[in-house]
């Protein structure tokens, strides 16, 4: 059976979705885009839009008994490839021990117009 997962330190959703579905062990979050809990786009960079996305998801993960160490697989979308090697910094600060599975594409646009957007499926904690 599933349920609904939401945290509320995390951006709310811009459309009818969740911000998580928990089946059994496992969560999947809903792609995240870098606005904070009011709604707000916090920066107009990719680090600074990478950063507040992971802390979008580290949020969700953690307000529902997981944490970014239990992720397994990443979807990465960027508006630009160009900006990979800067995201993939930021990204890289997230997922030390252990880096999920993830896969990056360019998409033609994103919501709201930002520059990238990600989500995560991850297994609760035991």
């Amino acid at each position: 059976m599933k349920s609904i997962l939401i945290s509320d330190k995390a951006a709310p959703p811009v459309g009818p979705y969740s911000q998580a579905v928990g089946i059994g062990d496992l969560i999947y979050t809903s792609g995240q885009i870098p606005f904070d809990v009011d709604g707000n786009l916090v920066s107009d960079n990719i680090e600074g839009q990478t950063e507040k996305v992971l802390e979008n998801l580290k949020s969700i993960l953690e307000d529902n008994g997981s944490s970014l160490d239990n992720a397994v697989k990443t979807m990465v979308f960027l508006n630009d490839m160009n900006n990979f090697a800067k995201m993939n910094e930021v990204y890289s600060k997230y997922f030390v021990n252990s880096p999920p599975a993830r896969s990056t594409v360019e998409v033609s646009r994103l919501p709201k117009d930002v520059l990238v957007e990600i989500e995560i499926i991850a297994f609760k904690n035991k």
